[in-house]
């Protein structure tokens, strides 16, 4: 038995996820590319999870029903940093409407970009602490929903 492929049938049993990879079939040519390694869609990925882990925070210790907490640093801060984050997912939009490659991926930014400014300002407009709840859950779910959309496998247009 060569080294090679000992080594191989070593790795496969011990991590699944090499037998796993071993068994999907070969990248067709032609066939779509991921973004998600692009440095513009990586910061997107990396910005989106970061405004989720503050937004489940949040909702984790009810910050939002605090009187003092829509003027305070933390959610002008943040609130600054989702209005970036939804100019960079416009960008991305735009990126992918020039190349006319990615569909999907495209049209979803784009609504990801327009729904997140809407989305902050239903947590700010929300009048009880349910209401408030529903709006940093819905928010959460649209960032985190932004970084899947990226890193998902590109599908072929058909």
């Amino acid at each position: 038995m060569s080294c090679g492929l000992a080594l191989t049938i070593a790795l496969a049993m011990s991590n699944p996820s090499v037998a796993l990879a071993a068994e999907q079939p070969a990248a067709a040519p032609g066939a779509p590319v991921s973004v998600a390694g692009e440095p513009l869609f990586a910061d997107i990925i990396s910005r989106s999870a970061s405004l989720k882990a503050v937004v489940d925070g949040w909702a984790a210790a009810k910050a939002a029903d605090d009187a003092a907490f829509f003027t305070s640093q933390a959610f002008t801060s943040f609130k600054a940093q989702a209005e970036q984050l939804a100019a960079l997912d416009m960008q991305g939009h735009l990126i992918l409407k020039e190349r006319g490659t990615d569909g999907d991926l495209k049209c979803i930014l784009r609504g990801i970009s327009e729904d997140m400014p809407k989305k902050v300002q239903a947590v700010q407009a929300a009048a009880n602490p349910a209401e408030r709840a529903t709006a940093l859950s819905e928010l959460s779910y649209l960032l985190n929903d932004n970084v899947e959309v990226i890193t998902a496998p590109p599908k072929p247009e058909v």
